[in-house]
């Protein structure tokens, strides 16, 4: 049983790679690269209306619509550059219709350097000026 799990597990490394190699990325960004200068990047004009927002709120200090906005972003899965614990902070993206918070998210640590995550950290986009 190890060893067919190995097996499929491999198999999915090796389509993952194909797939980012075919689409032109890195294979470290496939995977959630911790390198910033792997990482793709994203334009603050085309976040979306409501991460430009977010990002505003986060360089004016708030006031922030949802109670875990400012939590520690405790990255636990790597995908960002490695910081000492409470570095990164992590703020809502409001998606329209959404009865929760959504996926999307910025993470910004300090000084300020964000990431823009639709997909609930599973992928980050370095936020640009």
């Amino acid at each position: 049983m190890i060893s067919a799990r190995f097996t499929l597990h491999s198999l999915f490394v090796l389509f993952a790679m194909l797939l980012a190699l075919a689409s032109g990325q890195t294979c470290a960004y496939a995977f959630g690269s911790n390198n910033d200068r792997e990482m793709r990047v994203i334009a603050v004009s085309e976040l979306p209306p409501e991460g430009r927002e977010t990002l505003h709120l986060i360089k004016q200090g708030g006031p922030f619509p949802y109670s875990r906005d400012g939590a520690i972003f405790s990255n636990f899965e790597k995908r960002l550059s490695k910081r000492e614990r409470g570095y990164y902070r992590e703020f809502t993206v409001k998606t329209p219709g959404a009865r929760n918070r959504g996926a999307r998210r910025i993470v910004c640590g300090q000084p300020v350097e964000c990431y823009y995550s639709a997909d609930h950290y599973q992928t980050f986009r370095r936020i640009t000026e």
